[in-house]
Parts: structure tokens; C-alpha cells; sequence
């Protein structure tokens, strides 16, 4: 056999990204590193597995379609292997798929995964950033082994471990009046401009706040970004109820941002891991889940501020 596990692992990120630039962000490996082992694959093969498209990325042939899925299955065997030996060894090694919420993740997966990594020098990560109902299907599928994010229309299917609850919380832009208050109310935002974090699941969280009291805010803009809401935060725009609380109390762009206490009693998220709930857990992901649980806690959340360093309430 003169391919690597390594050429079709990259062949695989290619044809799930259709694009050699989202494969080679997915896997950490420089574009040319990826295009030499596509080439070396279909000479080895001799098969044509891409389509070049000019300017719009790549497409499977059928035999690279076909291909893809036998890729799939001899990398899944193959870490099998790892999976195993760990099992009968007791050591914690393999390949470790870790899905996240967008939201989360800047904060979250740096700290975790290198503090994971340098525990287990034996053990690869890789990472991916979606919104709750991908991160879901992704586990269903088994292309995510283990994911955080929070407890939001959690299917049955999936099994969730609580972490960290994290309330909700108002930011304002630092020339608001409102942001000398230490709180303010939903009856005192609910006619003043709204950036809305418009994410799945995550914006009718947030537009259930106001309509359990009655209430409908104004939403003068919505975003998808955490940041391009904390710039336009900053910038005047308006203001938005977040719960995810970075560290840097400043925008992307420099600006100053300022957090103050949503008044009143509100269901907050809470930060957990999800799994699937009729897979067996592997020694690895278990490992895992214990790290979560020891380095995310109501005192200490990597990149973020603490609930119990939060507002403190009126």
C-alpha cells in the first residue's frame, strides 16, 4: 500500500468541504500539503476523485464519491485500533472529534483542548464550530464524538451533562446612561433598540425572555456573530442580552462594552457536554468529560468570566 492513512484523512476533509481552503482550515495543514496528497491519491488510485471547478472550489466525481465512503470506513477502523488498544491498556490515546458552539468556542476550545492535549501527548483533536441542531446531528452521525454547548431543546437521543449555568445578562455600549446602572429591567429595554444574537435555538431563548413577561423587544438588527454584536454594541447600535461572558471587557474594534445584571428571575443556559445516549463511551471521550468537569465550574470558565464574578445584583 503506498497511500497513508494521513493522504486519505485530507482527502476526506476535501470532499466534505468541497474546497481545499475550508479542508485545509478543517485540519490544520497547509493547502499544498493537502493538494500534493489529493494528487498522490489519484495517481496511486488511478482514479480522478475531484472536479476542478475555476474560482468555485472542487466537486466529487462519482468514483471520488464513491471512494469517500470507503475512505470514511478504513479511517474509522483504523482508529478503532486506537480506540482498543486504550481500552486494554488503560492509556488514553486516539483521535478525539470535538464539536462546540459557535458561540463558545473562541472561548472554550483553546484553553481545553491544550490543557487536554498536554495531559494526553498521545491523543489528536479536532475541532468543530456549529450551531446547536448541527452540533446534534453531527454527534448522531458519528462525525462528533463529544460536544459543549448548552442545554437548549436538548433531543432525547442525546445525553447532556451540566457544567455551568451562565444568566442572562444586558450589554450596552460604555456612553449608554444605562450602563452606570448596576441592572435595568426587560419593561426598561423593551422599547430601546435590540441586537439580537440570531442563532438557532439562541434567539428564541432570548425572545422567550420578554414574552414570558408579556413583552416584545425592538430589534433594530440581528447577527449570527457574538462579536459583530459586541462591535455594534460598542459602536451605539443598541443593545443586546448575551449570556456568554468574554473576559475583555472591549470589542473587536477597540471599543468599550459594558455588562450589567438583567433585574428579575430568568432561566439561564447552562454550559454542558453532549454525547450520544446509546453509544457506549470510550475511556477517551470519558477523559474528556472529566477534563470539562474539572476545568469548568461556577468559579473558573476558560475565557470567560465566571458566574460568580459577574454583576453583582441590586
Amino acid at each position: 500500500m503506498r497511500y497513508t492513512l494521513r493522504q486519505l484523512e485530507y482527502f476526506i476533509a476535501v470532499g466534505e468541504a468541497g474546497s481545499i481552503t475550508l479542508a485545509s482550515e478543517r485540519v490544520h495543514i497547509s493547502q499544498p500539503s493537502i493538494s500534493t496528497a489529493i494528487s498522490h491519491l489519484e495517481q496511486e488510485l488511478n482514479v480522478q476523485l475531484f472536479v476542478r471547478h475555476h474560482a468555485q472550489g472542487l466537486s466529487l466525481t462519482p468514483s471520488g464519491r464513491a471512494l469517500l465512503r470507503e475512505a470514511k470506513s478504513l479511517v474509522a477502523q483504523a482508529e478503532g485500533l486506537y480506540l482498543r488498544a486504550t481500552e486494554a491498556t488503560g492509556q488514553v490515546r486516539g483521535s478525539l472529534s470535538l464539536g462546540c458552539m459557535v458561540t463558545l468556542a473562541p472561548m472554550l476550545v483553546p484553553e481545553l483542548t491544550h490543557s487536554f492535549a498536554s495531559a494526553f501527548p498521545a491523543v489528536s483533536i479536532r475541532t468543530a464550530e456549529r450551531h446547536h441542531d448541527d452540533l446534534f446531528e453531527g454527534i448522531r452521525h458519528s462525525e462528533i464524538d463529544i460536544a459543549l454547548c448548552y442545554d437548549l431543546h436538548v433531543p432525547d437521543d442525546i445525553a447532556f451533562m451540566p457544567l455551568v449555568e451562565l444568566p442572562p445578562y444586558i450589554l450596552l455600549g460604555e456612553a449608554d446612561p444605562l450602563a452606570r446602572q448596576p441592572s435595568a429591567s426587560l419593561e426598561e429595554m423593551a422599547a430601546k433598540p435590540m441586537i439580537l444574537l440570531d442563532l438557532p435555538m439562541s434567539r428564541e431563548y432570548f425572545l422567550a425572555l420578554f414574552l414570558k413577561q408579556g413583552l416584545e423587544p425592538t430589534i433594530a438588527a440581528r447577527s449570527a456573530h457574538h462579536e459583530v454584536i459586541r462591535t455594534m454594541v460598542a459602536n451605539g447600535y443598541g443593545y443586546s442580552i448575551l449570556n456568554a461572558r468574554p473576559r475583555s471587557d472591549y470589542a473587536l474594534d477597540g471599543r468599550r462594552v459594558v455588562r450589567i445584571r438583567l433585574a428579575g428571575e430568568h432561566r439561564p443556559m447552562t454550559i454542558g457536554v453532549a454525547t450520544l445516549k446509546a453509544l457506549r463511551q470510550t475511556q477517551l471521550v470519558a477523559a474528556f468529560a472529566a477534563h470539562c468537569r474539572a476545568h469548568i465550574s461556577e468559579s473558573y470558565i476558560p475565557g470567560m468570566v465566571a458566574p460568580s464574578f459577574g454583576p453583582r445584583k441590586r
